[in-house]
């Protein structure tokens, strides 16, 4: 249980991190500004179109009586705005490190050097679009394998009461796992450390991942907010990454991060 406080306070760590490298924090900013943009109008189209949508995709319900159709449609119309709010809950964060790639990259190589003992960094020597390939690639898996998850969450949500709380709890715990690959990923891809390796020890501390996570899959309902907590996260997530993988942190930027 000690893995869960650990984890969420990696969150504050990282928050306080950015906030003593104003200029790092700005920088940060700038991919998620631009993610936000690109997902509002999204979900502004699909709320102009997204009834025309259902209507066009349900002709089987044209001979219906008029109550009955618009029940149905209603009802998959909002199961279409859910469904569509909880895919941008679980992409924002992979299509704003896509986007922000090299950023990330420079803020997390740059909180390495700041706490590590020797003040280095591990540094990948792969091309930026090998580099970009290759967390494009494993973005893919990794929303893949939540909207797996997220799938079987939906038809568990049908079941009664259990479906109403039990299931929505389970939800922000899957999310926070996967919300946490994908930004421990920016540290521990530049390490070479491969997708398989990473699920490997991130399962491995579970209570860390969720201390880190979850909050963050609660938080992250807000894209703006998302957007505000980003750099600080990254920077947080890399503290994490360094811990799973057991390298040291010079004292005093330890202690200076803790608040001391």
């Amino acid at each position: 249980m000690r893995d869960l406080g650990v984890g969420f306070g990696y969150l504050f760590k990282g928050q306080r991190w950015v906030a003593r490298h104003g200029r790092q924090y700005g920088f940060g900013l700038i991919p998620g500004l631009i993610t936000l943009v690109l997902y509002i109008g999204m979900l502004a189209a699909l709320l102009v179109w997204g009834s025309a949508f259902v209507t066009w995709a349900t002709p089987f319900a044209d001979d219906w009586s008029d109550t009955w159709a618009s029940l149905v449609r209603g009802a998959l119309t909002v199961l279409l705005y859910a469904a569509s709010l909880l895919a941008a809950v679980l992409t924002f964060t992979a299509m704003t490190l896509l986007i922000g790639q090299p950023f990330y990259e420079a803020l997390s190589e740059r909180v390495d050097r700041d706490v590590s003992p020797d003040g280095t960094a591990a540094v990948s020597d792969l091309p930026l679009l090998r580099e970009l390939w290759i967390s494009g690639r494993d973005s893919l898996r990794v929303v893949v394998r939540a909207a797996m998850w997220g799938l079987l969450l939906f038809a568990l949500g049908f079941i009664p009461v259990v479906g109403q709380t039990v299931v929505p709890v389970i939800g922000f715990f899957v999310t926070g796992f996967f919300l946490t690959e994908e930004l421990t990923a920016v540290a521990l891809q530049r390490r070479g450390v491969e997708l398989r390796k990473r699920l490997e020890l991130l399962r491995s501390r579970k209570m860390l991942v969720w201390g880190f996570g979850t909050p963050l899959a609660v938080t992250f309902l807000v894209p703006f907010v998302a957007v505000l907590l980003m750099p600080g996260v990254v920077a947080g997530a890399t503290l994490m990454a360094r811990d799973l993988l057991g390298e040291e942190t010079r004292d005093g930027a330890a202690a200076e991060l803790a608040g001391a």
